[in-house]
């Protein structure tokens, strides 16, 4: 296993920001359908999912599972391959289907799935430039440097400012 890079900038992401976002998400997906259903990688695709399926009227609903890091004392670990722990049934080569994440990263979770689904739909209200390449729609670009924390992630809770932060550090 190898350490995931450390990242060096933080974002913290509302449940209203998150829908905000998963609804603009739907909107740019509104005029690709109709869509046999909607595929949620879990477990972060499962909030997005939700709201893209309410938006678009999608009532048919499959979940994927892939795992592809683990934390270790609340650092994350990448591990060798990502791999499917749970598939979808019934979507064949993905003709038809959306799969909706919450963010692509490094894209490996977006590669396992394209050659499980390669006709899908790839959707995630967040990218990273690695991951951007392999997915069709996306709502908010994020550099590759940034963690975003998501609602499930975190608590409302006091901050320092970001130049009290960094007082002491050479930053240009």
């Amino acid at each position: 296993m190898s350490d995931y890079a450390q990242p060096q900038k933080y974002f913290p992401v509302s449940w209203e920001e998150l829908h905000r976002n998963a609804k603009a998400l739907a909107w740019k997906l509104h005029d690709m359908g109709p869509w046999k259903g909607l595929i949620a990688v879990t477990r972060g695709g499962l909030v997005p999912a939700a709201v893209v399926a309410r938006e678009l009227e999608i009532r048919i609903i499959e979940t994927v599972s892939v795992v592809g890091y683990h934390f270790d004392d609340s650092k994350p670990t990448q591990q060798e391959t990502a791999n499917v722990v749970k598939h979808p049934a019934n979507v064949g080569d993905g003709d038809g289907w959306l799969v909706v994440d919450d963010l692509v990263d490094t894209g490996r979770t977006a590669d396992v799935l394209r050659r499980m689904l390669p006709r899908a739909h790839f959707a995630a209200v967040y990218a990273k430039p690695q991951g951007k390449p392999l997915i069709d729609t996306f709502v908010t670009e994020v550099s590759q440097d940034t963690w975003i924390y998501f609602p499930w992630d975190i608590e409302l809770q006091f901050t320092q400012p970001i130049a009290t932060q960094r007082k002491g550090q050479n930053v240009k």
